[in-house]
């Protein structure tokens, strides 16, 4: 830690790994072998999803797992210039605090934080392997969200605020299922940054269809949070496609490490330039672990196509998008350059921990914001993210 806090700070992304019945446990069974299923192959268990392996993560039951930030120094800039896999050898048993909310809640004190958002890691990949099967999905949503009220809460002791996933594939489905999260009391809601295949073919998420899904949320003052995950991105034969990385022997770098990227952008202009943040006005957006090097693009571009379609626009879609959206940059991305942007009140810390690609530790990122004055500190490091996680009345 760089410097003495006056405040512990709320970590806008942490993350469980998910137990062997996650995908299960409230599934009809007649609904198992469409949504997922396990499978051994070569000794080793894998999930079967929508009937088809996924090798997403090649150990799904996590036991050994590699410890959190393993490749902070290859984000960093690699300075050793080893293979990312030689990050990943050091692995330890799976700490309990990955799977039980009580001990979890202990390593938040420990860390001296004060309070998580807390996000799948294979709960964000699945939706994009069933998409083609509408029922599949709501299965995959209803019962998963069960299992995350079930073992984590939505609201634990004040300390950790898991979000209930949801999918827009079945309008109505997903109404009933955000009525069932509110009543459970969930802060947030997360979804993937994808257009949404319904059965008569994909659609913006900005679509009229889904009007009253979004209304309900404008009407009950949620925060909606996008999560990098599986958006379904082709890297146009110009790498391969599958979600997992072959990161053996000489790695490869590719235009398949900026997906995440392109579809964070994708989701959040298209919501701009339908109009959500009039139509909706009491939306609030978090873009989380998505990154936000792309951000002075998409202003650059929303602006031009304010210019060019002057008639479209009843606000200025910039102001709007600064007033209605807070971005959670990747921690190796320039902070200072994203805050200048979207000013320090629609900034979030998260440190994607305990995942190989965050932090060692959550305040680590403290690195990236020492040059922050206090109140701008507070802001970012604590008080949006509290902000956000309180349902806001009506506008």
């Amino acid at each position: 830690m760089s410097r003495e806090l006056t405040f512990e700070p709320f970590d806008c992304d942490n993350h469980y790994y998910e137990s062997e019945d996650a995908f299960i446990r409230h599934v009809p069974e007649e609904m198992r072998t469409r949504v997922v299923q396990w499978a051994e192959v070569d000794g080793r268990k894998y999930h079967i999803v929508g009937g088809k392996l996924s090798k997403a993560v090649v150990n799904p039951t996590w036991n050994p797992i590699a410890k959190p930030g393993a490749l902070h120094k290859y984000f960093r800039g690699n300075p050793d210039g080893k293979n990312p896999m030689e990050y990943l050898k050091d692995r330890e048993p799976l700490p309990a605090a990955y799977i039980d909310r009580d001990a979890r809640v202990k390593v938040i004190e420990s860390q001296n934080l004060e309070s998580i958002w807390l996000f799948p890691t294979l709960g964000v990949l699945y939706e994009e392997l069933l998409k083609d099967d509408t029922q599949a999905v709501v299965a995959l949503m209803r019962g998963f969200n069960r299992w995350i009220e079930e073992d984590w809460g939505f609201d634990y002791k004040g300390k950790i605020f898991a979000s209930p996933y949801i999918s827009l594939v079945d309008v109505d489905q997903a109404i009933s299922e955000l009525e069932w999260c509110l009543e459970k009391g969930a802060r947030t809601v997360v979804m993937r940054p994808a257009p949404v295949w319904t059965e008569g073919g994909q659609l913006s998420p900005g679509d009229p269809v889904f009007d009253p899904f979004w209304s309900r949320v404008n009407e009950a003052g949620i925060t909606t949070v996008i999560h990098a995950g599986d958006s379904g991105y082709s890297s146009q034969g110009y790498a391969e496609d599958s979600f997992g990385s072959n990161m053996t022997g000489r790695y490869r770098p590719s235009i398949k490490a900026f997906s995440i990227e392109r579809a964070a952008h994708d989701w959040l202009i298209t919501m701009s330039m339908e109009r959500m943040y009039t139509r909706f006005p009491n939306l609030r957006i978090a873009s989380v672990e998505n990154g936000a090097d792309y951000l002075d693009m998409l202003f650059r571009k929303l602006r031009q196509q304010s210019v060019k379609s002057p008639s479209w626009f009843d606000e200025d879609p910039v102001e709007l998008f600064r007033e209605h959206v807070w971005m959670n940059p990747f921690w190796e991305d320039n902070v200072y350059e994203v805050i200048e942007l979207m000013g320090a009140d629609h900034v979030i810390f998260g440190s994607d921990w305990p995942h190989i690609e965050g932090i060692p530790t959550p305040l680590d990122y403290l690195e990236e914001v020492e040059d922050l004055n206090h109140d701008d500190l507070q802001l970012v490091m604590r008080d949006n993210t509290r902000y956000l996680n309180t349902p806001r009345n009506s506008l």
